[in-house]
């Protein structure tokens, strides 16, 4: 890889999930020099990329919130099981990102801005991936072998409408298939699924641990620094940054990239803008030796769930909770999508023994109206915003990293980052 041929600035990135592993990559590509400030493992078990649902996908520009969703609502807090949940110790807290979250999906327009912006960050993200991976040594991990979303009925498919045009207007491209066709493509799955749509441009990243884990060793190999410690703010000095203030002390640097995920707010905060963001708490189970291999990731719109294959097993991802950061997981939701996989799969076993199956939480970093924060703060414009990416954080990150590098550098970004302004909830 050229890295420039000079040191640049140093610049310190808060951070080692998906979005700071690969942004340190791409300032190393651009000639700075880089500490990766993460106390814990990158593409360790306690970061969202571990957990999420292993697909990288162009048609990933439709937000949570959609128009009638205020409707639901009622129903979230009284369905400690459905595919959102609200805990009602947290609601008064949750309230204002939560009025912001429903006014943000309230119309079609307000919808098709947010799928116009997300665009730009997934639509190659596969292709953006696997250059990634194969510079870290695990290209294998990202595969292109399409995704399948799978409905009970084509009328399923068809109260949807919003979402597939919009994604459709937005370039994606895909496959119906009739019940014969669908059981044709995956055989493993419940004949209650009639109906399916095959998006052949998604991929997948088949273990999303591993290969953050690579990316933050790649950039190590490269010269940046891996500091095991924790950001508490930042030392600015007459709208200059001096230093990234740690828990043990000061890292001395010109620029600093928050990647820091749900945690992310606070840090915002020492650079200036007040930023709405929440943790979706997203939940998972893998099913290791489940005894069938489906043949494509399966996305199911009943549950709002995705089957993937992994090297542990099948893994069942999905849910949201709307909980805050400090609540106790709840594994009941975990076991909603146990449930979901012995029903989407009739080859599962009915039972599983105890050390077969592993439960596990996350937090999703989402903002009220589905797009990440991504430029300088407004305190100190050394430092960089770059997070809240929902659910699309791995698809999102290979792209958000060169958007940020190119900032940062001072390029002409190849993304316009005016949508994804952290002022804008000022």
């Amino acid at each position: 890889m050229d890295t420039g041929g000079g040191l640049g600035r140093h610049v310190v990135v808060i951070g080692a999930g998906i979005v700071g592993a690969a942004t340190a990559v791409e300032l190393l590509r651009d000639g700075h020099r880089v500490t990766i400030l993460e106390p814990g493992d990158p593409g360790g078990e306690q970061a969202a990329s571990y957990g999420n649902g292993t697909l990288l996908s162009p048609s990933g520009v439709i937000p949570i919130s959609t128009p009638g969703l205020w409707k639901e609502v009622p129903g979230y807090l009284f369905d400690p099981q459905g595919p959102l949940t609200i805990r009602w110790r947290y609601l008064p807290k949750l309230l204002p990102w939560l009025w912001r979250f429903l006014r943000a999906g309230s119309t079609e327009a307000k919808v098709a801005a947010t799928a116009r912006a997300l665009r730009p960050l997934v639509a190659n993200a596969p292709d953006l991936h696997r250059r990634l991976a194969d510079e870290a040594g695990v290209g294998s991990l990202i595969t292109r072998q399409g995704v399948l979303f799978v409905f009970p009925s084509r009328a399923d498919f068809d109260a949807d409408e919003l979402s597939w045009r919009l994604r459709r207007e937005n370039g994606t491209v895909w496959l119906e298939l009739d019940a014969d066709e669908l059981r044709q493509r995956d055989p493993a799955l419940d004949r209650r699924y009639t109906f399916g749509v095959l998006v052949e441009a998604n991929g997948q990243c088949a273990d999303p641990g591993a290969y953050v884990s690579a990316l933050a060793r790649h950039a190590n190999a490269l010269g940046a620094t891996l500091s095991r410690d924790r950001a508490v703010g930042f030392r600015i000095e007459e709208r200059k940054l001096r230093a990234v203030r740690t828990a043990t002390g000061e890292i001395i640097c010109d620029k600093a990239v928050i990647c820091a995920g749900a945690r992310s707010k606070s840090l915002a905060a020492a650079a200036g803008d007040r930023v709405s963001l929440e943790t979706e708490r997203g939940y998972h189970v893998v099913i290791s030796d489940p005894g069938i291999a489906p043949r494509h990731p399966v996305v199911a719109s009943d549950t709002k769930s995705g089957c993937v294959m992994t090297p542990q097993g099948l893994r069942v991802a999905g849910q949201v909770e709307l909980a805050g950061l400090k609540a106790a997981p709840n594994w009941q939701r975990a076991k909603v999508l146990l449930e979901f996989a012995r029903r989407a799969y009739p080859g599962l076993p009915v039972t599983t023994r105890a050390d077969q199956v592993k439960f596990w939480m996350g937090h999703r970093p989402s903002t009220p109206d589905g797009l990440p924060c991504i430029g300088p703060a407004s305190g100190c414009p050394d430092v960089m915003h770059a997070y809240g990416h929902g659910h699309v954080g791995l698809t999102a990150g290979a792209a958000t990293a060169r958007l940020v590098a190119d900032l940062v550098s001072g390029k002409l970004p190849q993304i316009n980052p005016a949508p994804y302004s952290p002022q804008r909830f000022s």
